[in-house]
């Protein structure tokens, strides 16, 4: 009986610990914040917003705070900027003052601050130079980016006639197919479709998006500082990217094995070779842990939203048979029947530049972005945002911004047109965020991992293709 006083006690004494440190954290550390609704000790504004529909929750706010608005997150402080205006002053006009990465609790417990999405400062900058010249450049190779994806293409081809126009769902299609041109650039390597190794990987990869942005995933986010030290299914994840970081990393040792610096096949090779370069520089980001790491961000950034983009296409034009019949008029009179596409043939093919980019614009499927932090204290519309401050810059608002997209609740690949029908580019169209932030694979179809809300999350979880990791013996 005292022993259950003395632990009720004990209990009492850490909550009310805990509201004192919340209510000091809010209300004496804010130094000269954007304003924003009024938090809840321990809650902060959690209450005020719709886990089903978070962007639309963010964007009443801002109708009432502004463009640039803070906002609670359980215990995490974050500012908000909202619109295509505010966005672009942060990310494009100071983007060296806001060009630190914000916290991402399920994947930086085991991923830490490595490869060019989870770093932050130099090191960020090193990294996606070197991913970006890598990605762009990869015609030093044996084959260029071009040639794989050309190649995966025709696999996609054969394995849709093998339907025998009978329905099908093409989801597993799609992300087989984007997977494997990331496979080919990453580890020289692409899989059969039925391979097991290859489904279970993907199996993890859906798994890990899952988890991510389930409730608990969330709650880890903005608890991290409790949670980190307690059991639950929030640490799920960590489980799945370590069986991911050790294929990685036997993909690696095969690499070392086979390497031949005067013909890098893959990523692995170029990485490999830079680390011999700098092999003496003791104050290089070329090393083991790095390559591992980066490998590991760009393969799970380069599957799964690449095939749901590819799922939205064909959904947009199943709806609108008027511009699919116009992009098939327009491939036809370019390419033909009888050839694989090439990227010259983008020049000559403007309307189906502009469609791709509608859906892109359309889909809208990074909603939140990814979190960004300020690497100084940076005074921001006579604001202070202190140093470590944490920024969503919602590319939602920016690619549904009324004051760049006429109607942008409709689909109008026109838009992206000029009077005389040639593409036109608009500097609002940021699905891979602002250029200097944009993801290093965006030119071949990277993008991060989005974070989905959480109905949807708890589906892909539950779903055949989702694989725990304790199922995966081969590969962990």
């Amino acid at each position: 009986m005292i022993l259950s006083g003395d632990l009720t006690i004990y209990l009492l004494s850490c909550i009310f610990c805990l509201l004192c440190f919340s209510f000091w954290k809010l209300y004496f550390c804010r130094g000269h914040l954007p304003p924003g609704p009024i938090p809840l000790p321990i809650l902060g504004n959690l209450h005020q917003l719709k886990t089903s529909s978070m962007a639309e929750s963010l964007k009443a706010l801002s109708a009432k705070y502004g463009p640039v608005y803070t906002l609670h997150l359980g215990l995490r402080r974050v500012v908000i900027l909202w619109g295509y205006d505010a966005v672009k002053e942060a990310l494009v006009d100071q983007g060296d003052e806001f060009s630190g990465r914000g916290a991402v609790p399920a994947f930086q417990t085991v991923l830490q601050d490595f490869g060019p999405i989870f770093s932050s400062g130099s090191r960020w900058k090193e990294m996606r130079r070197f991913s970006l010249s890598t990605l762009r450049n990869f015609g030093m190779g044996r084959r260029s980016i071009e040639e794989r994806i050309q190649e995966e293409a025709r696999y996609l081809i054969e394995e849709l006639k093998n339907t025998k126009e009978f329905p099908f769902d093409p989801t597993l299609h799609l992300s087989n197919a984007a997977s494997n041109v990331t496979c080919s650039v990453i580890f020289g390597k692409r899989f059969d479709y039925q391979d097991k190794d290859f489904l279970d990987l993907l199996g993890m990869i859906n798994e890990a998006a899952a988890l991510s942005s389930s409730l608990s995933g969330q709650l880890y986010s903005m608890y991290t500082d409790i949670l980190e030290y307690l059991p639950g299914p929030h640490k799920e994840i960590h489980g799945v990217l370590r069986c991911l970081e050790k294929f990685v990393e036997k993909r690696v040792k095969m690499n070392q094995e086979t390497l031949d610096p005067k013909s890098p096949r893959d990523f692995i090779d170029c990485f490999l070779i830079k680390m011999e370069e700098d092999k003496d520089n003791p104050e290089t980001e070329f090393y083991m842990s790095q390559l591992v790491k980066s490998v590991l961000s760009l393969f799970m950034a380069g599957t799964e939203t690449v095939s749901t983009t590819l799922r939205h296409a064909l959904l947009l034009l199943i709806k609108y048979p008027e511009i699919e019949a116009r992009v098939v008029a327009e491939i036809d009179n370019v390419i033909g029947r009888l050839r694989t596409p090439s990227i010259e043939d983008r020049n000559q093919m403007p309307y189906t530049d502009a469609v791709i980019h509608e859906i892109q614009r359309f889909s809208d499927i990074i909603p939140l972005g990814v979190p960004h932090m300020v690497m100084r204290d940076t005074n921001f519309r006579g604001f202070t945002l202190p140093k470590g401050t944490e920024v969503y810059p919602i590319l939602s608002s920016v690619l549904q911004d009324p004051t760049q997209f006429t109607d942008p609740d409709i689909f109008t690949p026109e838009r992206f047109l000029d009077e005389h029908g040639n593409f036109k580019k608009s500097d609002a169209f940021m699905p891979f965020s602002a250029e200097m932030f944009s993801c290093p694979g965006s030119s071949i179809g990277f993008t991060p991992i989005s974070v989905t809300n959480w109905k949807e999350a708890e589906s892909t979880k539950n779903s055949k293709h989702g694989v725990c990791p304790n199922k995966m013996p081969k590969l962990c």
